[in-house]
């Protein structure tokens, strides 16, 4: 049975340091394994986008960001579940730890240019194109 048609809200961070965005890979055993994706995850109910971002960075990679500025929201179909992808490029909080992958099997800083390098999850995709446009 198919799932709702109301597309699940999902934040992701384009990280920034030193001309460098933070990439970070899926563990082998969740959906999309071993996919490069730009960290993030599902907003929780009555929770905003902006709050949704900065929690889930801690939660998964142990830092503290400021979003910078968000692009534009989309949304992408996965068959099995549609997602509103919702990108904000961030920096880290000077104070903060270095990011850490608490869910992720690795992390990578990559130059803006060579983000289509990697297998990136479907939905990240299209959010390099916008990022390397603006």
């Amino acid at each position: 049975m198919p799932e709702s048609s109301t597309p699940v809200p999902v934040v992701c961070a384009l990280i920034e340091r030193d001309g460098l965005v933070l990439l970070a890979r899926r563990p082998p055993h969740k959906l999309l394994a071993d996919k490069w994706e730009f960290p993030g995850g599902k907003v929780e109910p009555g929770e905003e986008p902006a709050a949704a971002i900065v929690r889930e960075i801690g939660e998964e990679l142990g830092c503290d960001i400021r979003i910078v500025r968000a692009l534009p929201r989309f949304t992408h179909d996965y068959t099995r579940v549609v997602v509103e992808m919702i990108p904000f490029v961030c920096a880290l909080v000077p104070s903060t730890p270095a990011p850490h992958p608490h869910e992720h099997t690795a992390i990578a800083w990559v130059e803006p240019g060579r983000l289509r390098d990697y297998d990136l999850a479907a939905a990240d995709v299209p959010v390099v194109a916008t990022y390397c446009r603006v």
